[in-house]
């Protein structure tokens, strides 16, 4: 039974029965159908129910050779809406079951950006006829969390033009310093220090989180799971319109990324407003368009 079934309304979900059965209900139900054949040819589909705005639940299985669809796995989805362009992306499918996952470097985070892949059969239909360059993609990003808190803003003063020209040339060290610069390598390692004694003074007398506003890490053994703390810029509250449960749905920047969280209001300690902080786990899933090339 998957764990994040509660971030989009299902927290009454406790006996693998129940859950059996709402697949099955959702394999039935389902408002969207798309289809592809694997490797190993197989009729692949995805089968979508949507139990409120942009969220719900997939449903991934085979056709047997009697023309009837037999399910694999049940997952939760939400979808996102802002789109982030990568240049170098790879997908690489798990050793288990037909499932994907998508890997990217960041400039702004600095290192690689694993996220679960929602759109398998388009993926696969793209890389069987050839029309995709699957080196650039547009990503749209979006989390599932089960457990979060709303934090109150730090201040801070408007960003000058000399402080966003630092960000810029630090986003050009990053990419120089990945390119092998050793002069870039030298001159982030240095800055890393300065950052640690500023740190290391503050936290004597300041909470941790008014000195650190932003962050983005991995967290636990699950690679595409995060700790994230960011800025919310929107708020909306949605119901699953099966069960009745109340869905928080925020737009955060973390770490000069934007994207969408969903998590159950049961789940939340805190109001959720813009200009506050959400600080969170989420489970990190991406819809891919790669470029076509014909």
């Amino acid at each position: 039974m998957h764990r994040y079934l509660r971030a989009v309304g299902f927290s009454g979900i406790q006996k693998r029965e129940e859950f059996e059965a709402l697949s099955k209900f959702t394999s039935e139900c389902y408002q969207t159908e798309e289809t592809a054949v694997t490797e190993e040819g197989e009729d692949f589909s995805e089968r979508r129910k949507e139990f409120a705005e942009q969220m719900g639940l997939l449903v991934r299985g085979v056709y047997d050779e009697n023309d009837e669809f037999q399910i694999e796995y049940c997952i939760p989805y939400f979808s996102g809406t802002t789109a982030h362009y990568y240049e170098d992306m790879a997908i690489e499918r798990h050793a288990e079951k037909e499932s994907y996952s998508g890997v990217c470097d960041d400039v702004n985070l600095g290192v690689s950006l694993i996220f679960y892949l929602q759109n398998v059969t388009e993926y696969l239909n793209k890389k069987r006829y050839g029309h995709m360059e699957s080196t650039s993609a547009s990503l749209i990003l979006s989390g599932l969390s089960v457990e979060g808190k709303i934090l109150m803003p730090v201040y801070q003063k408007t960003p000058v033009v000399s402080e966003i020209r630092s960000d810029q040339e630090r986003r050009k060290m990053i990419q120089a310093a990945r390119e092998g610069d050793e002069d870039a390598i030298e001159n982030l390692t240095l800055e890393d220090m300065d950052t640690y004694s500023m740190i290391s003074k503050r936290i004597m007398d300041e909470d941790v989180f008014s000195i650190v506003t932003t962050h983005f890490m991995p967290c636990g053994v699950e690679c595409d799971h995060y700790n994230i703390m960011g800025e919310i810029l929107d708020v909306d509250l949605r119901e699953n319109n099966y069960t009745k449960e109340k869905i928080y749905a925020m737009t955060i920047d973390t770490n000069g990324i934007v994207m969408d969280v969903c998590i159950n209001q049961q789940d939340l300690i805190g109001e959720p407003m813009p200009g506050r902080r959400f600080r969170g786990i989420i489970w990190l899933q991406g819809l891919v368009h790669f470029e076509e090339k014909w």
